[in-house]
């Protein structure tokens, strides 16, 4: 491993070349800044990434000629230019993205990565997110790294030795945090419906944001929860420090709470540094179907932006405006419905925060269906429990109009009985 600036370590990219960028709170801001600046030099140069935190201005309309980027996960950080076409996506699940570097159908010539400071063995440690990074560091031609003692050292597959990486620069940035918002009462609704649904001894996968926070709180009285997940935040401590989660049921790794990477604030990172408990391994094995499955009781909680009247799920995208991505929620959607007593759900508020209904008769036009209506099981709202799974096409949108709104259940009762003509 070469100390370097970052400048220097970035001058080793060239026009054309594939580059990936570390994913969510971990991507490396100093090196990102850098490989931008040399805009001049570089055309076309294809940048690769999931969910990113922090700028991406690589994306800005001035540097159009210099790179291009393809995204695994739209953030908010690329929106803006998806919606101009500066930046594409590429549906895929999330435990298949180190697939494609792995089997070359994504080449990378680089991969620009954020890890914690070698230890006296000399292993960095990728840190709060090692997701498909570890497959792109695999498979990069060169490894360029930025060292920050910032980065908590987590254990699993997470550590590279310092001869895995070519280049590094040396930066004491803060990583980025996720604050947790107010809980609104639909929020807590939901939580306590999905906390309802949620037995003793289950594993979950839950995400980031208010109504997995809901559904954190609301599981105070449960006992010997387990955790397999993509990826968690802060609300998951306390269940940990009062027992709550103790992992104990647990088939694949008994005792260790398994995730692929983490997003939330320093009292986060600061828990996961050298915590033995908590493992944070490849997605494509944290996401793998026949590895969820073999856990028990798995109970999965994903969101929604739309559902339509047969159970159809759009979670990626309002209409053909791209908002997210498939990410993970196939994954668990269908190694929760496989493990024994598993609940695969999808909770989501009834109502827009312009009061338009979440629940519709049809999928706006060119809207994504993420889950498919064969994979749906469990949909809450604020009103209520669906269990659309072995249901038809009229008693599913029964279910659903009666967790809908009630503002909006005579529209999409009329709307059911145009399709279904008899309800």
């Amino acid at each position: 491993m070469k100390i370097v600036s970052a400048e220097e370590a970035l001058s080793y990219i060239q026009s054309r070349q594939h580059i990936f960028i570390h994913t969510a709170a971990a991507a490396p801001q100093q090196l990102v800044k850098s490989l931008t600046e040399r805009h001049k030099e570089l055309r076309k140069v294809q940048i690769f990434h999931l969910h990113t935190e922090g700028e991406a201005p690589y994306t800005n309309p001035e540097y159009k000629e210099s790179f291009n980027t393809h995204v695994f996960f739209t953030a908010q950080n690329v929106r803006a230019a998806m919606k101009t076409g500066r930046v594409d996506y590429i549906p895929v699940f999330l435990s298949e993205v180190p697939h494609l570097f792995n089997r070359g159908i994504v080449n990378l010539n680089a991969a620009l990565i954020q890890v914690s400071p070698p230890d006296k063995h000399g292993f960095c440690s990728l840190g709060i997110s090692v997701d498909a990074t570890r497959a792109a560091i695999l498979n990069a031609d060169t490894v360029i790294a930025q060292i920050n003692p910032n980065m908590p050292r987590t254990h699993g597959d997470g550590l590279i030795h310092v001869s895995e990486i070519d280049y590094a620069t040396k930066v004491n940035d803060a990583i980025p945090e996720h604050q947790s918002a107010t809980l609104s009462d639909v929020e807590l609704k939901i939580g306590r419906h999905c906390a309802g649904l949620t037995e003793n001894g289950a594993t979950l996968q839950v995400g980031i944001g208010n109504i997995p926070d809901a559904v954190l709180a609301s599981l105070s009285k449960h006992k010997n929860l387990g955790i397999h997940t993509e990826m968690f935040s802060d609300g998951l401590i306390p269940l940990i420090e009062s027992g709550v989660v103790n992992n104990s049921k647990k088939k694949i790794h008994p005792g260790k709470v398994v995730a692929s990477f983490a997003m939330g604030t320093r009292t986060l990172y600061d828990y996961m540094d050298d915590n033995p408990l908590i493992q944070m391994l490849d997605c494509a094995y944290v996401n793998d179907t026949a590895v969820i499955r073999r856990n028990p009781k798995v109970t999965a909680i994903n969101s929604a932006i739309e559902i339509d009247l047969t159970g159809q799920v759009c979670a990626d995208s309002i209409g053909t405006y791209q908002y997210s991505g498939v990410g993970g929620q196939m994954d668990f959607i269908r190694g929760a419905s496989l493990s024994e007593s598993g609940k695969p759900i999808i909770a989501l508020p009834s109502t827009t925060g312009r009061g338009d209904s979440k629940i519709v008769p049809f999928l706006k036009e060119g809207a994504g269906v993420v889950t498919t209506r064969a994979h749906v099981h469990y949909i809450v709202t604020e009103y209520g429990v669906a269990n659309l799974y072995g249901q038809s096409l009229r008693r599913r949108a029964r279910s659903l109009i009666e967790i809908s709104h009630p503002d909006h259940r005579e529209e999409l009762e009329k709307a059911a009985y145009e399709r279904f003509k008899d309800m």
